[in-house]
């Protein structure tokens, strides 16, 4: 299971600022991430995985056919994402 909450430090105690869908007692892990840095961190992983799922393509489309098939949609992109996914 994957959580992401904001939390405040005081006290020497972590306090998330919402509720947690945790049983008693029961043991997490915790990462801190200050906001601030955190969002370069999240975007270097994005990147990181981005390049592994790219090495590991063993048929990469060309910019020409890219272009083809986005043609093809009417509307926009995030409709047509919309629309396969089934999320109206």
């Amino acid at each position: 299971m994957l959580q992401q909450v904001d939390a405040v430090y005081e006290n020497g105690v972590l306090r998330p600022l919402a509720p947690l869908s945790l049983q008693e007692s029961q043991r997490v892990r915790i990462t801190i991430v200050d906001p601030g840095a955190g969002q370069d961190l999240l975007d270097k992983e994005l990147i990181e995985r981005a390049r592994a799922e790219v090495s590991a393509m063993t048929d990469i489309p060309t910019i020409e056919e890219v272009r083809a098939l986005l043609s093809t949609i009417r509307g926009s992109v995030a409709e047509a994402v919309i629309a396969e996914r089934g999320e109206y």
